[in-house]
């Protein structure tokens, strides 16, 4: 079984690419674009406070990065 920070990890990749996102993420959230992938190959775990800004940035709420 994925662990937390894999499975909000597929999510971010997951609605990003469904919006052709290259970058326009990192950039609304305030956070740079390699600490995004980062993120998205889940080898950096995010904070709340990071999370809340993503989902913000991809127009999401926080629980759609955590199902």
């Amino acid at each position: 079984m994925p662990s937390a920070t894999e499975r909000v990890a597929a999510r971010i990749a997951e609605i990003r690419a469904a919006r052709n996102d290259t970058g326009v993420a990192a950039a609304k959230a305030r956070i740079n674009r390699v600490t995004l992938a980062r993120l998205e190959r889940a080898q950096h775990p995010p904070n709340l406070d990071t999370l809340e800004r993503i989902a913000h940035a991809l127009g999401v709420g926080v629980v759609d990065l955590v199902k």
